[in-house]
């Protein structure tokens, strides 16, 4: 209510519960981090055009991250491109933050093994089409209910539900196509 009044620390509130998410999900989407602070830039902007007219009877989250997916669309559509796919590696200007704390030593390996398997990932995921995909980081990484994914994709919860199973099952498949064949042949 005090950002639809215009307030600052209203704005400064929201800024601060979904800014992390939003940035998470910006980046993923896009796997580049400039690309991510521009568009939670973008996103800023726009809410503070679009709040005064936010209806309090929706849910604001949903209707938050519908806005961040539609800027994220508009942009790989003015760029006439393919959504990039989501990366687990990090940029190497980037500092690597769960190197940086302090813990038991890590096998020799652990960074090399770290880097494959985020690499098999984002392969994975570039098989998916783009809206299971979304839906996908939408659940997993921006940590948002099926419900909630449905209002902001605008689709039925069945639907998506449906999709991210459906997502993960293949991901599954191509992760481990040794597990999976056992699990066909009870082996």
């Amino acid at each position: 209510e005090a950002a639809k009044a215009g307030r600052p620390q209203g704005y400064k509130a929201i800024l601060a519960e979904y800014n992390p998410r939003l940035y998470g999900y910006f980046y993923r989407m896009t796997s580049n981090r400039h690309d991510a602070e521009d568009l939670l830039g973008e996103l800023v902007l726009r809410l503070v055009r679009v709040l005064p007219k936010y209806d309090e009877r929706g849910r604001f989250e949903p209707w938050l991250f519908r806005i961040a997916a539609n800027l994220v669309r508009d942009r790989f559509r003015r760029r006439k491109v393919a959504p990039a796919i989501v990366s687990f590696t990090r940029d190497d200007d980037e500092p690597d933050p769960i190197n940086s704390v302090p813990g038991p030593a890590k096998a020799v390996d652990a960074g090399l093994l770290h880097q494959e398997a985020c690499e098999q990932l984002d392969d994975a995921l570039a098989t998916l089409d783009d809206s299971t995909r979304e839906m996908i980081v939408l659940r997993h990484f921006s940590h948002m209910s099926y419900a909630e994914i449905a209002e902001t994709m605008g689709c039925p919860i069945g639907t998506a539900l449906a999709k991210v199973h459906r997502g993960l099952k293949a991901l599954r498949k191509k992760l481990d196509p040794l597990d999976t064949v056992q699990q066909q042949t009870g082996r």
